[in-house]
């Protein structure tokens, strides 16, 4: 085992045992929403994976501590400092490990730590992908080179919808990634269920997905396998609503000089002011309905072992 790991007890023992285990990100709860919603929707997400048969394992990085599976307390932590810890990606790993220093994992870091840990399941909202005018900045997130190399399922409600999706999926296509659309022949857009572009592949059950996944580790195959699920169609918002506040959260933010890793954050969040805070329900439902998906294909994946 990595030496700068730790497990919780709960996770150890699940994982022992051959018992289904969802990892979850941080980054949700530092950089996601604020205080004190927070902490509320990462504990009620537990609390989903546990209901649907599932051990949940928040990864952070705490005193330069990779953690898989957080406390209560340690989540009250993250979300009581928010912003003021630091957005971890693959880069940023070597240095927050040797100063001891917390790091809010993204979801790169979470399938790393995941992967270290042994867990094979991971649910979040949406994943990073080809920022708009990459052609130019070059500006694409490090999820997508992690799902071409490390071996985990991923959960999502779609790439973020602030993103280039025609340019991500082409990306995963050049890394063997494959995208399968969970009920869907469509690439749901995070905020709303349609997005214009297909998927690779439909699969409508958690055992569909735990089946493909499996064959995918036991061929030897390199790499992570991507779930698009649509968010609830009670809490997707209308199309034109949301892509017109995306497109003038992104003219400000050129105008702004915002750029790098602070780009999806602001982004997120002007995007929420600009529709008076409903994209911030809508993000919550997607990710407890991913919670919800994981969870059960991480007990069918379990039961194949």
């Amino acid at each position: 085992m990595n030496k700068y790991l730790d497990i919780a007890p709960e996770v150890a023992e699940a994982l022992a045992a051959g018992k289904p285990v969802v990892a979850l990100e941080s980054t949700i709860i530092s950089h996601g929403m604020p205080y004190p919603k927070n902490v509320e929707t990462a504990l009620e997400v537990e609390k989903i994976i546990r209901e649907n048969g599932a051990v949940p394992a928040t990864i952070a990085i705490i005193g330069g501590r990779l953690k898989a599976g957080l406390s209560a307390d340690e989540i009250e932590y993250f979300g009581k400092k928010g912003a003021e810890i630091a957005k971890a990606s693959r880069r940023d790993l070597p240095v927050l490990i040797a100063r001891g220093q917390d790091g809010a994992c993204t979801v790169t870091t979470t399938m790393m730590i995941a992967h270290m840990a042994g867990i094979s399941v991971f649910a979040t909202g949406g994943i990073g992908g080809v920022h708009r005018g990459a052609e130019t900045t070059m500006d694409i997130s490090a999820d997508l080179e992690e799902l071409g190399q490390t071996p985990v399922m991923v959960v999502c409600a779609g790439a973020k919808s602030i993103l280039d999706l025609g340019l991500t999926l082409e990306y995963l296509e050049t890394k063997g990634v494959p995208v399968i659309g969970y009920g869907t022949e469509e690439l749901p857009a995070f905020y709303t269920r349609k997005s214009g572009f297909g998927v690779d592949y439909r699969l409508d059950t958690p055992q569909e997905l735990a089946a493909a996944f499996h064959a995918q580790r036991a061929m030897g195959l390199k790499g992570g396998m991507l779930v698009a699920n649509p968010i609830p169609e009670a809490y997707a918002m209308d199309a034109d609503v949301i892509n017109n506040a995306i497109n003038q959260a992104i003219a400000e933010s050129r105008e702004q000089g915002i750029h790098g890793k602070a780009t999806t954050p602001f982004l997120l969040a002007r995007v929420k002011d600009l529709t008076g805070g409903d994209s911030l329900e809508s993000n919550i439902q997607l990710v407890y309905n991913n919670a919800r998906v994981a969870a059960k294909t991480a007990a069918e994946l379990a039961a194949m072992q």
